[in-house]
């Protein structure tokens, strides 16, 4: 199966969308290489980046529905190699 290095950066600007997306990175567990969250209280917000190696549907699946999710926002970037 043919994988692809790519990184999801995600802004939570709703904090009742965390156990959810948290739900989410679990279910894409395996894919996950690494993630990183920093907390900026003073505009009440949560910077995440999430870096997978993993087929390029289940990328777009997980930022799909990262996306979705209320208050979250996402962008999805990928690595040139394959």
């Amino acid at each position: 199966m043919e994988t692809r290095v790519a990184l999801i950066g995600i802004m939570v600007e709703n904090p009742d969308s965390v156990e959810k997306l948290n739900a989410l990175l679990h279910a894409y567990g395996s894919w996950i290489i690494g993630r990183m969250g920093v907390p900026y209280r003073e505009k009440g917000l949560s910077i995440i980046s999430v870096v997978l190696d993993a087929p390029m549907d289940k990328i777009s699946s997980l930022s799909g529905k990262l996306g979705m999710l209320n208050g979250v926002s996402t962008k999805t970037i990928y690595s040139r190699r394959d």
